[in-house]
């Protein structure tokens, strides 16, 4: 269970995406931690807690499926949501071996990504969002 405000790090090489996304969820009780790229998120993770990983699949330096894989070798119950704008089966099939909690396509849905999170936490840590 979590006592505090829970830690979403949230990583796109796209700096306008970074901050619309923790401008959606800070008013929803999350402390935001924002990456620029996989490598960075990377080392977030490592050093600082985190509940739950939004990112986006391509990115320079390491992609989203990358990290994610590092990332469930450590903390394999937190649940990190990919974004791509190319979901296709082989990415699909890839997420899912890597044990992704979900996938959502870009351009990103308000409702999808805040319900997507939302369902996360409440399985994860039985936060109610």
């Amino acid at each position: 269970m979590i006592t505090n405000s829970p830690r979403m790090l949230i990583t796109d090489d796209d700096r306008d995406v970074r901050e619309m996304l923790g401008s959606i969820f800070e008013p929803r009780g999350f402390e935001t931690l924002l990456a620029r790229d996989g490598q960075e998120a990377l080392d977030i993770v490592q050093h600082e807690r985190v509940h739950l990983v939004l990112i986006d699949m391509h990115m320079p330096r390491m992609n989203g499926l990358e990290m994610i894989r590092q990332v469930k070798l450590t903390h394999a119950a937190m649940p990190c949501i990919l974004i791509s704008a190319a979901i296709d089966e082989r990415l699909a099939e890839e997420a899912r071996q890597a044990r992704v909690f979900s996938q959502l396509a870009k351009p990103i849905r308000l409702s999808d990504v805040t319900e997507t999170v939302g369902a996360a936490m409440r399985q994860t840590y039985g936060w109610p969002v």
